[in-house]
């Protein structure tokens, strides 16, 4: 083919370290435009996020040429830095690892609606309670002695 044709979807998730509760109402309202702006650099779309106290969500298309370890770096790299400079003084740290999950096209409006509704969501079910049930959901092997590590 000539061309390189690709629909790359992906709902990532990564929690703040030690799952600190530091992104408050005023944080998140900065930062997921700039954690968006950071991807559009990167050639990708943020085309949903959202963020509690402690974790963030976000659907990504990914451009083809672009590994998902490395946006996810660069975007927690640079983010983490940008509220240091921004709010001073703060202990702002992201996790670690992230879950990273694929999206098919007809799938994509029920993934943005969860993410859209997290707030509703965590009034019945907390992260951890979540993230496993992601990872279960997804056939993924974990270790639960490592897992919050």
């Amino acid at each position: 083919m000539a061309h390189t044709f690709a629909n790359l979807l992906a709902h990532v998730i990564f929690s703040t370290k030690n799952r600190e509760t530091l992104i408050t109402p005023d944080l998140k309202a900065k930062l997921l435009p700039y954690m968006g702006g950071i991807m559009r650099n990167l050639h990708g779309k943020v085309m949903e996020s959202n963020a509690r106290p402690d974790h963030y969500h976000g659907l990504f298309s990914f451009p083809p040429a672009l590994a998902v370890a490395d946006a996810l770096r660069v975007i927690k790299t640079n983010s983490s830095a940008w509220v240091h400079e921004t709010c001073g003084g703060t202990t702002f740290a992201w996790q670690i690892g992230y879950a990273a999950f694929s999206v098919s096209q007809s799938n994509l409006s029920e993934v943005v609606e969860y993410i859209r509704h997290q707030d509703e969501h965590h009034r019945k079910v907390t992260f951890q309670e979540e993230f496993v049930a992601f990872l279960k959901r997804h056939g993924i092997a974990y270790d639960e002695r490592y897992l919050w590590a």
